[in-house]
């Protein structure tokens, strides 16, 4: 086991943890919000162990993932916009819980957590299928087009899944008003899909041919 690894693993998700739960309990005023505790264990709880099977089984994969500084303009600003969006979109939902704004029925919240779960394992899965899905846009040594499985589906099956979790996010949290928040996140992220097309197109050998057979 990669020891250099292993710590830098553990300490990017305990400061994952600490500042989510700042950002959701903090401007709830308390830690009694149990929407938040819900979406504390829906997303850490599979992160954690999906971080522990990667260390063992693909080392490099979890190396991939921990890398999220984007050197591309345009993507670093994505990136941010991402960033803002998450960071408006926790504060609302814990500002909801404290000041009893609308709180959505447990219904809505259980069907959300169920396909928030169901969206992480096809995540797994696209991490089983593609081994170069690192979190920048580059080409990789050696990278070929992954046009099988999920990806003989549609082009870009991470980004499909990501918007299913992330569109539950604050359906677990009850807040509606930072669900209208993550509601700008199909944008942003068609915005990334351009600026990537694009890249792969000029870069990765046999990519314009993919985009004339898949979705």
């Amino acid at each position: 086991m990669n020891i250099n690894l292993f710590f830098q693993a553990i300490t990017k998700f305990i400061l994952g943890v600490v500042l989510v739960g700042l950002l959701i309990f903090l401007p709830a005023g308390t830690f009694s919000f149990l929407n938040g505790w819900l979406f504390m264990a829906v997303l850490f709880v599979p992160m954690f162990l999906t971080g522990l099977i990667m260390m063992f089984k693909n080392p490099e994969l979890l190396k991939k993932r921990l890398n999220a500084k984007e050197e591309q303009k345009e993507q670093n600003l994505v990136v941010k916009l991402s960033g803002v969006m998450f960071l408006a979109g926790f504060i609302i939902a814990g500002l909801g819980y404290r000041f009893d704004w609308y709180i959505l029925p447990k219904g809505i919240t259980i069907s959300a957590v169920v396909v928030f779960l169901l969206a992480y394992i096809l995540y797994l899965e696209i991490l089983r299928e593609n081994t170069y899905l690192s979190r920048t846009i580059e080409v990789q040594e050696k990278q070929k087009v992954i046009d099988t499985g999920l990806y003989g589906i549609v082009r870009h099956p991470m980004y499909s899944v990501t918007v299913l979790l992330f569109l539950t996010i604050p359906l677990i949290l009850g807040s509606i008003y930072s669900f209208l928040i993550f509601l700008f996140y199909p944008f942003i992220i068609a915005k990334r899909i351009k600026g990537e097309e694009e890249f792969l197109e000029n870069e990765l050998a046999g990519y314009r041919e993919y985009k004339q057979k898949v979705k």
